[in-house]
């Protein structure tokens, strides 16, 4: 029987009391309701499963890809968030699947967190991750040469930083050129540092400044869908305000979008099947992908 909107959201509410048990943490996720088969995207499928990018157990991703491929696909790396000190890939199947079904070849990967390590290694990370797919993703589909990065709240601003900042890809050895930048939700002009799960990521940083997104915005970055949910009330929107206007200052592209009734949390799962009606933030980042010729033949 298809779920429907009524069980989904019946089993976001089960998944939340079930999180509140005294269980292990990976053994329950909010997510885990848009992860079940019949809640994702047809169309798609997982090419591959907990694939070694580099060393120790957060160095693996997963990769996901249309049924039916057409030719080379685009390539989306979807970067989750969590504060830079919790997240797991297998909770965003949901979205690698969407964009999959969509025509990606979608590449989500674990990273280092908090407080193993600090900033900026979440985002050498990322940028390894890159430099696998530049050099492994032909083999699953994609073309390199169509690369686009997106993510939410931390990740969001992990990648807004890789597109932002070449250094940590050419530090990677990444030598493929990110086509646009979608982010959702994302922290981008947080100093100084006000609460203690920002500093225990960044307060170690050298130049404290030089962490923020809008200090390193150039005429070179690539264009940019920015994105915020106006009842977000963990990181508003002014974030997206502040650094959509810093990249008009230097004339990159900027595709700003603001949801209306939509929280932190919403704008990402809204990107699953089935709590899609919510806001239709899917389509308008495949269009912008599709804007910068993701899915020209």
């Amino acid at each position: 029987m298809p779920l429907t909107r009524r069980h989904v959201l019946g089993a976001l509410g089960s998944s939340l009391a079930a999180a509140m048990l005294p269980i292990p943490a990976h053994a329950v996720s909010l997510m885990d309701p848009l992860n079940i088969g019949t809640a994702m995207d047809g169309g798609a499928v997982r090419l591959g499963h907990a694939i070694p990018y580099a060393g120790g157990p957060r160095g693996m991703l997963d990769v996901y890809g249309p049924e039916n491929p057409k030719g080379n696909a685009p390539v989306l790396q979807f970067v989750y968030g969590g504060g830079w000190n919790r997240g797991e890939r297998f909770e965003y199947e949901f979205v690698g699947r969407a964009f999959a079904a969509r025509g990606f070849v979608t590449v989500i990967a674990d990273y280092r967190l908090v407080p193993e390590v600090t900033f900026p290694a979440f985002l050498y990370d990322c940028a390894v991750a890159t430099k696998w797919i530049e050099d492994n993703i032909s083999g699953y589909g994609g073309d390199a040469n169509k690369l686009f990065l997106a993510g939410h709240s931390a990740g969001a601003y992990n990648a807004v930083m890789l597109g932002l900042d070449p250094a940590f890809l050419r530090d990677a050895g990444a030598t493929i050129p990110v086509r646009g930048v979608a982010g959702l939700a994302g922290p981008y002009d947080f100093y100084p540092f006000d609460f203690n799960e920002v500093r225990e990521a960044f307060g170690y940083a050298p130049n404290p400044e030089g962490t923020q997104p809008i200090r390193v915005v150039n005429e070179n970055a690539p264009p940019m869908f920015l994105a915020s949910g106006l009842s977000d009330l963990i990181v508003k929107a002014h974030n997206t305000r502040t650094l959509a206007a810093r990249l008009r200052e230097y004339n990159v592209p900027v595709d700003e979008r603001y949801y209306e009734g939509i929280g932190h949390m919403e704008i990402v799962t809204s990107l699953g099947a089935m709590l899609r009606w919510r806001a239709p933030v899917l389509d308008d980042m495949v269009a912008f992908f599709a804007s910068l010729g993701a899915l020209d033949a």
